[in-house]
């Protein structure tokens, strides 16, 4: 390209490709701490949430909160390791965004606006990890 700036075998700019990553790594780490929070309020108190009764996928609402503190760590970890750039980082990124993004539309009956937004920004950070060429490592 005439800019000057280096591309990769995909065509695109290193630096948008890394700017791509870096926006998945704070998505990851705001989702996973979203994530977080949501688990504590389960845990803390069950009359948070309203859960209908017909629904397939019932778990006792402590056991839900204790399943999204543990993914909310774990993919907030993952978000700040991402930051480095390294490839097991974005596979690891993808694996527990994925998780995540099937907690929370397992979650849809109890907090319904509030999953619809994780899984979005689970999407889009799927997508960014994916999308990424391996040249935009740091």
């Amino acid at each position: 390209m005439a800019s000057g700036t280096p591309t990769t075998s995909h065509g695109t700019k290193n630096g948008s490709a890394t700017g791509w990553m870096m926006f998945a790594a704070v998505l990851m780490v705001l989702g996973g701490a979203l994530t977080l929070l949501q688990g504590i309020a389960a845990i803390a108190e069950d009359d948070v949430f309203v859960a209908t009764d017909d629904y397939i996928f019932r778990f006792n609402l402590t056991g839900w909160g204790w399943v999204h503190l543990i993914l909310g760590i774990v993919i907030l970890l993952a978000g700040v390791a991402l930051f480095s750039g390294a490839v097991w980082a974005r596979v690891v990124g993808v694996a527990l965004v994925g998780l995540g993004l099937i907690a929370n539309f397992l979650w849809l009956p109890y907090h319904p606006f509030w999953s619809i937004v994780l899984i979005a920004i689970d999407v889009f950070v799927i997508w960014a990890l994916c999308t990424a060429p391996r040249s935009a490592r740091r």
